[in-house]
């Protein structure tokens, strides 16, 4: 017998966790500026580490941009074809994201390389000065992205675009101030390759998370191994097992499973096992196959009854 459970009381949509797009907004009107500045910055003053930097900040406008359009997506309604809406496009755009941080730390260890040879000269005053203003915008987009950070993984991968870029600018500071006091050339380059280094750092984490999630694996902030131990701690339940929890998008988990009963009161043990997945595991998202001593209706808790029990609302379709 099946018990569905979807943990909300919308009938059959997935109403996914809304996003503030704010701090977005700002952050992307605050980087977009200062990338034109650097960009010119880094022209009039031959400096690659600059230049560097200009090139992570193209890729921040362009992130935070998607990340936008990623949050707009995400808000449609499901359809007949996406049962669960788009809320897996943020997982996407986060993926994207990830990809350009990669692409970009490999464009910076090819010019550092060319300039490792004969390295131009580099008005290092006026470096110093587009760095420390760099660093100041930075510092400003990252604190209006650090509270929705957590958010999402698509709002994640958008901070670490930031987050990377204020080192990059704390490089550049570092690179300017060694060859004003010292005229060794070659700090440029080398101070690209450390900030090269931390962009695929950032990049390959955030790829790393994104594939987890496309690959349904269990969210770390979940012990599968705890969620049996707590079924089966339920009056009445006496075995769990093909158990499966994963994450349609950050905020967004669902399971599915079987519960074996020794009685036959499957109503309450499954409004039971409900409460218990979203209180303590934040688990909004339930489907589970009731395996009884006896014969056990079709149970849908939290739906209104329809002709065929399922309490299925809208067009979608929905198989009892």
């Amino acid at each position: 017998m099946h018990s569905h459970d979807h943990g909300h009381d919308h009938g059959c949509h997935f109403d996914g966790p809304v996003r503030d797009v704010r701090p977005l907004r700002a952050a992307l009107g605050i980087i977009g500026v200062f990338f034109v500045i650097e960009v010119v910055g880094a022209i009039l003053t031959h400096s690659l580490a600059l230049l560097a930097d200009a090139g992570h900040m193209l890729s921040d406008v362009a992130a935070l941009a998607l990340a936008l359009f990623a949050i707009w997506i995400a808000g449609r309604p499901a359809t007949r074809e996406r049962t669960y809406g788009y809320h897996r496009v943020e997982v996407l755009a986060a993926g994207a994201n990830a990809t350009t941080l990669l692409g970009i730390s490999l464009y910076i260890f090819w010019e550092a390389y060319q300039r490792m040879s004969q390295p131009p000269e580099v008005a290092s005053g006026p470096m110093l000065v587009i760095a420390f203003a760099g660093l100041l915008s930075n510092l400003a987009a990252a604190f209006v992205l650090h509270g929705s950070s957590q958010e999402s993984i698509n709002m994640r991968g958008a901070f670490l675009h930031v987050l990377t870029d204020i080192l990059g600018s704390i490089g550049a500071i570092a690179a300017a101030l060694v060859m004003l006091t010292t005229g060794w050339y070659y700090a440029d380059p080398l101070i690209s390759v450390v900030i090269g280094l931390l962009v695929i750092f950032s990049g390959g984490r955030l790829l790393r998370e994104t594939v987890e999630i496309l690959m349904e694996g269990t969210p770390k902030s979940v012990d599968i191994g705890g969620v049996e131990k707590a079924l089966l701690s339920l009056p009445g339940v006496v075995g769990v097992h093909d158990l499966h929890i994963w994450t349609v998008t950050s905020g967004f988990l669902c399971m599915s499973g079987h519960l074996k009963l020794s009685e036959p009161d499957g109503g309450r043990i499954l409004g039971d096992a409900t409460k218990l997945l979203q209180e303590h595991f934040g688990i909004g998202h339930s489907t589970m196959q009731i395996e009884g001593p006896g014969e056990v209706a079709d149970l849908h808790q939290g739906y209104n009854g329809d002709p065929k029990g399922c309490g299925c609302t809208g067009d979608l379709p929905h198989t009892c």
